[in-house]
């Protein structure tokens, strides 16, 4: 079910379960998403799979689903022939689809959905959203952000989830693109060791949300699981919000081959030491599925 409860308010109760990576779960329904477009593009030709997906989460246990609009941006549909309007359309689609997972999943539990909001580089698509430093501004970047938040706020989603921020510039752009939209908003970064991935130390970068009032959780995702302990730990000493933390499987992506390698070093027993550090919204991004999902809500009680 949908809930009254906010978000920031089951935050402050206790610890809430994310879902996990939708490109995985879609690949693994059979959905090629090789195109630039990655899971965006099922928002225009197969919106029921999106919808699926986020299905299996919510019923593995999920609490928050976020939706696929990661990749989705006006310039990225242009650039396959489709227009700002129905562009938007497609971004308002993403929100949709998981409200109607949620009510397909008839689960007695809250259940809220979080709209996804990725960094500059994911529109390029070539492997700049790992390393930040794009040559913009930061009121460039504003400018890009803010039509599609603008959307996907008007869409009505619980809580903007603004990820896989690579760089604390951006994170300025979209911290200010984000208010007065009405609709919260959490930020994480993507990093490597206690660094951003453009290589900014991590106090400086969480300190940009301190202040933030639409900001109701900080952290990390679509990381290494090893790297959360410390982040997490910083996030909620330099900013005194909640911290929300969903790592990839600990594999390696191998941007030129666009394939995964190593082996997986997420596990069930690195929760605890999260929660310590701070964590109070936990689950997965790339190769984390709902078993893993399953898994989380089961050791935190979820389930």
């Amino acid at each position: 079910m949908t809930s009254t409860l906010t978000l920031a308010e089951a935050l402050a109760a206790g610890t809430v379960v994310l879902d996990g990576g939708m490109s995985n779960q879609l690949e693994s329904a059979g959905h090629d998403l090789s195109d630039e477009l990655w899971s965006a593009r099922l928002l225009a030709e197969q919106p029921e799979a999106v919808t699926e997906a986020h299905l299996a989460y919510f019923r593995a246990g999920a609490d928050v689903a976020i939706t696929a609009s990661y990749q989705a941006t006006f310039e990225g549909f242009a650039k396959r022939g489709i227009s700002h309007d129905r562009g938007a359309e497609l971004m308002a689609l993403s929100v949709e689809s998981a409200r109607e997972a949620a009510r397909r999943a008839r689960v007695s539990r809250p259940l809220w959905v979080a709209a996804s909001a990725g960094p500059y580089g994911a529109m390029l698509a070539d492997g700049s959203e790992y390393r930040g430093r794009y040559g913009l501004s930061v009121d460039e970047l504003e400018r890009f952000h803010r039509p599609r938040l603008e959307v996907l706020a008007a869409a009505g989603p619980d809580v903007l989830a603004l990820e896989t921020v690579p760089d604390a510039d951006e994170a300025a752009a979209l911290l200010r693109a984000v208010r007065g939209l009405g609709v919260p908003a959490w930020l994480t970064y993507s990093v490597a060791g206690g660094r951003t991935r453009a290589g900014q130390p991590l106090e400086e970068a969480f300190a940009l949300a301190a202040e933030a009032d639409e900001v109701i959780a900080v952290g990390v995702n679509c990381c290494a699981p090893q790297d959360v302990d410390g982040a997490a730990a910083t996030a909620a000493r330099v900013t005194g919000k909640p911290v929300v933390v969903y790592p990839n499987s600990g594999e390696t992506w191998d941007a030129e081959a666009r394939a995964w390698t190593g082996r997986p070093t997420f596990t069930v027993g690195q929760l605890k030491g999260w929660q310590q550090a701070g964590a109070r919204m936990i689950g997965g991004c790339c190769r984390v599925g709902p078993e893993g999902i399953s898994g989380i809500a089961g050791a935190l009680g979820a389930k």
